[in-house]
Order: C-alpha cells, then sequence, then structure tokens
C-alpha cells in the first residue's frame, strides 16, 4: 500500500515506535512521513538515532527515547535532540539511556516472546545507577552476577529494505542491525522498499522477512536517502554535513522542515526539491 496510507492506519499517537536501520537501510522517508502526519507523544526505540530522529524530535514528535547511541554520523552532536534535553524545545523529552549489546539482546527477548533480557554487560559499569530498568540476578547454576533488562517489544517497527516479492515477502541484505529481531518483536510492521518484483532470487543465508510477520509494504525509491541501500545508491555525505548547520538554529531548522518534509507529498516530491538530492539521485 502507499506509505502515506500505512502511517495512517498503522501509526498511533502514544505508540511505541521503532525505526531501525544500522548505518544502512535507514527509513528517512517513513519517518518524513509520520511529520507530515503530525504524530506526537511517541516513544522511539533506536539503537543508533541520527538524523532522522533529529527531525522527529525537533518537530515535537517524541515524548521518550530509548537509545545506546546518538548523534551525526562522522559530523557531530544532533542539535535538535540537545536542544530538546538541555532547553526543552519545542518540549522535554525522557531518556532512557541503554547499551549496545543491552538493546540487541532486548530486542531479541522481545522477538522470542520473553520479558527480559540477560547478559554479562553492566558489571563493571556505572550506567546501571543512572537507569533503574537495568537489574543484577545471579544464575541459578552458577552463582554468578548477570544483569537483566527488559524485553523491547514496540506498538510499532518500521524498516527500510532492498525487495519485496508480489507475496509480501522482503529481502534485506548488506550491513545489518537489529532489523530482523525488531520486526519480529514488535506488533505491527511497515517495510518500505525500493521496489516490488516477481521473484527475490535472494543469495545463500539472506535476511527474508515473511509476509505473515508484516502488516504492510510500501514501494519507496531512495527511500533510505541519505542513508544509503547496498546495490542501489550510496550514502550522501554531503548531506549529513550540511545537516549540522541547518539543526543548530530554531529558525533554520523550523523553515528546513516547513519547506521539505511539510511541503512536500512524499519521498519523490522531497528529493527532486532537495538540492544535494537532486544532484545524487537518478530519475
Amino acid at each position: 500500500m502507499p506509505l502515506d496510507e500505512a502511517v495512517r492506519r498503522f501509526v498511533n499517537d502514544g505508540d511505541h515506535l521503532a525505526l531501525e536501520g544500522f548505518t544502512h537501510l535507514i527509513p528517512f522517508a517513513a519517518g518524513h512521513e509520520i511529520i507530515r502526519q503530525g504524530r506526537k507523544n511517541l516513544t522511539l526505540y533506536r539503537m543508533t538515532p541520527d538524523l532522522i530522529y533529529d527531525q522527529m524530535i525537533g518537530m515535537g514528535c517524541a515524548k521518550k527515547l530509548v537509545f545506546s547511541w546518538g548523534g551525526n554520523p562522522g559530523v557531530g552532536s544532533l542539535h535538535r535532540f540537545r536542544d530538546a534535553v538541555e532547553r526543552g524545545w519545542p518540549h522535554k523529552i525522557e531518556l532512557e539511556e541503554r547499551s549496545h549489546a543491552d538493546l540487541a539482546n532486548a530486542y531479541v527477548a522481545g522477538a522470542s516472546n520473553l520479558p527480559f533480557a540477560v547478559m554479562r554487560g553492566y558489571v563493571a559499569s556505572d550506567l546501571a545507577t543512572h537507569n533503574p530498568r537495568i537489574a543484577f540476578i545471579s544464575c541459578p547454576f552458577t552463582g554468578e552476577k548477570l544483569a537483566a533488562v527488559p524485553a523491547v517489544r514496540p506498538d510499532i517497527t518500521i524498516i527500510h529494505a532492498q525487495k519485496a516479492d508480489r507475496r509480501g515477502n522482503v529481502l534485506l541484505k548488506g550491513i545489518l542491525g537489529v532489523q530482523k529481531e525488531a520486526v519480529l518483536a514488535a506488533k505491527r510492521t511497515i517495510v518500505t522498499v525500493e521496489e516490488i518484483v516477481d521473484e527475490l532470487s535472494a543469495p545463500s543465508n539472506a535476511c527474508i522477512l515473511p509476509h505473515w510477520v508484516l502488516s504492510a509494504v510500501c514501494p519507496v525509491r531512495y527511500g533510505a536517502w541519505p542513508s544509503y541501500a547496498e546495490g542501489y545508491y550510496e550514502r550522501s555525505n554531503r548531506f549529513y554535513q550540511a545537516w549540522d548547520p541547518i539543526s543548530k538554529d530554531r529558525e533554520a531548522f523550523t523553515s528546513w522542515m516547513e519547506e521539505f518534509v511539510l511541503g512536500t507529498t512524499g519521498c519523490d516530491e522531497f528529493l527532486q526539491k532537495l538540492p544535494e538530492a537532486r544532484d545524487e539521485v537518478t530519475a
């Protein structure tokens, strides 16, 4: 179905929402559609929140962020994220900081229908003193001290992938983060894809998400831009660099979002309107 319809049907105010992708296949187009439709009070999950969560936070979509690292990769800070935390603009957001290993295990626990994950992390860390949702237990067999962390079970997960077949099965290839686990942990899932094909022609050991675990598949060419999609387009380093001065200033940020996101109807129009994108994407 079209992406705007999928967001209307499956993303609700107040949802626990994961937009996952690890440097690659980040679902920017879906995040922009959530902003266009004005979703609010979202609890956002992501191992590595970068520009799309900076934009969603700056546009007032987020109530809380659960994360393990945040920044503009290779450039610096997320200025809209910082402004919300440090100065409460556009409003304060709650933070729950966890480690990469924690969130990876927590998604696996959610996908396995378990209430929590057990891991060796945090034993030598003071992060647990700042996050009451990190607990410690003793192994019933060896007595070893282990960390216990609550499972992540989003109301909805959104990811981007290379392609889907006409039955709705999705192929993911290249660098993966926790997309598979985030999908299997969620109640509902939207997948945007570069193209719909008759046959996936998947290589051996490829990651295939079967149609019965998905709520909607939405064809959105360049749906991960300015991140990259292996086999389709490269990362736009120029855009990540350009975002830094745009996001530093509230008025510049607001004007940019009004022109290029709120002022466009979808990914195609966004890319046609944005100067950085016009030079990098093909018709």
